[in-house]
């Protein structure tokens, strides 16, 4: 028993120090993901050690113990911002604004090869936002929710078999749109230009980055560049805009932060919860990787992770207030972070 709790105490030490290696490898950037469930190992940890009733002194012991309560305190600072105590970074929407024009959203990743097409139109018609994002979607997919397009005018499609098709589905009038290919010539993007009741113009940027996993791309590099051009664009672009997807990076990562720095971007879910949306199949591995930012032109009605579609993703949904007059406050960057990204984007895009 003491030998496993030494192996297990070692194991969480580590898991929870990797994160702080700045290298684009999966095998260090999966451990990024599960911050909340390392914390609730680490307390479990700490438990069993006190059952113990070990000695304290300057032994190997102690120092286990003391290390599990120092990853735990880390864990907690940096999953506490995704809490209700957090400040929330998207104020909530003002009553009474009634000229503010609202925009709602729904993401999915519908995961290719799940064939439950009538749930995903059945949750579309539920929610009934104005827009609608589905990625990992081929030419089966176009034809299973083609009932869409009744209510759903304007779309913009790019259905592709490699699990990276896009189709995105709009109530408002699309004024224009561009579908790029950023990072790699098989993983496109969307930039979308949407008119809002009043006639205000919201760019909408869709993306789906490629995870460090095995099977997929054995780095982050491509998805961190990918991430941080769509921010750069984004800041660029200087107006109201959104980003949104599965990005398959958590909030809290180091790109995820970076993101929101370079971009003035701001991330709804900070102040509220986590809102987890992967892996629908497993509840004890679930994080949130399909994300929707905000520019600082933005308040909040509502954030929800709706039901499940049969994909391993749940899909999200928000609505949002076009109120440039709000109290929402931005990441501060630096000289430091605009480099650190510029950098990222090049490397990924193999200059």
């Amino acid at each position: 028993m003491k030998i496993a709790l030494y192996i297990f105490s070692i194991f969480m030490i580590l898991a929870g120090l990797i994160p702080f290696v700045k290298k684009d490898n999966w095998t260090i950037r999966i451990f990024d993901y599960p911050r909340f469930q390392k914390l609730l190992i680490c307390i479990v940890l700490i438990i069993i050690w006190i059952s113990f009733e070990f000695a304290f002194g300057f032994n190997f012991d102690t120092f286990l113990f003391f290390s599990l309560i120092g990853i735990s305190l880390y864990l907690f600072y940096a999953i506490y911002p995704f809490t209700v105590f957090g400040r929330k970074m998207v104020m909530p929407a003002k009553e009474g604004q009634g000229n503010c024009p609202n925009i709602s959203v729904l993401v999915m990743n519908v995961f290719q090869f799940n064939t439950k097409y009538h749930k995903v139109v059945s949750l579309v018609k539920e929610v009934n936002p104005d827009v609608v994002l589905l990625v990992e979607t081929d030419t089966k997919w176009e034809k299973g929710i083609q009932e869409l397009e009744k209510e759903y005018k304007d779309s913009i499609k790019k259905p592709l078999d490699n699990t990276y098709g896009m189709l995105f589905y709009s109530k408002l009038k699309i004024t224009s749109s561009e579908i790029h290919f950023l990072i790699d010539a098989e993983i496109p993007s969307m930039e979308i230009d949407v008119e809002l009741s009043n006639g205000s113009g919201v760019k909408i940027y869709a993306i789906h980055p490629t995870p460090p996993v095995p099977g997929e791309n054995p780095k982050s590099t491509e998805r961190d560049a990918e991430i941080l051009l769509v921010g750069k664009k984004a800041k660029e672009y200087g107006k109201p805009a959104l980003v949104m997807g599965d990005l398959n990076d958590v909030g809290w990562s180091y790109t995820s932060k970076l993101f929101l720095k370079t971009s003035g971007f701001l991330d709804p879910r900070i102040g509220r919860g986590m809102y987890n949306t992967f892996n629908a199949k497993y509840f004890f591995l679930r994080w949130p990787l399909d994300h929707i930012f905000v520019s600082k032109h933005f308040t909040l009605n509502k954030i929800n992770v709706e039901k499940s579609i049969g994909s391993d993703h749940f899909p999200i949904s928000s609505k949002f207030t076009l109120q440039p007059q709000n109290e929402n406050e931005e990441l501060e960057t630096d000289a430091k972070s605009e480099q650190k990204a510029e950098e990222k984007i090049n490397k990924g895009k193999g200059q």
